[in-house]
């Protein structure tokens, strides 16, 4: 699977502002910007963008997954310390 592929799924399944996926064969890395993400506990946030992946985690296609879930003002705060995927 290809980053851009996992994007895709993310895109069409999330309101996400922005979202940044690097990796390669089933390890891959995930940053997720919205204003959804807003009060929710990191354990919710992280369930929000494995539910689309599902599928493709259950058949090991994405083995390993790291995932940064944050709302726009932690995306403003955190952009220069964080290097975008």
């Amino acid at each position: 699977m290809e980053p851009i592929e996992i994007k895709a799924i993310l895109e069409q399944a999330l309101t996400l502002d922005e979202i940044f996926v690097k990796g390669e064969g089933s390890h891959f890395e995930v940053i997720a910007v919205s204003g959804v993400f807003e009060s929710m506990p990191s354990v919710k946030k992280q369930q929000m963008i494995y539910a689309p992946l599902m599928e493709h985690i259950a058949t090991n296609v994405i083995h390993a997954l790291t995932i940064k879930a944050l709302t726009p003002a932690q995306w403003a705060r955190d952009k220069k310390l964080i290097q975008p995927l």
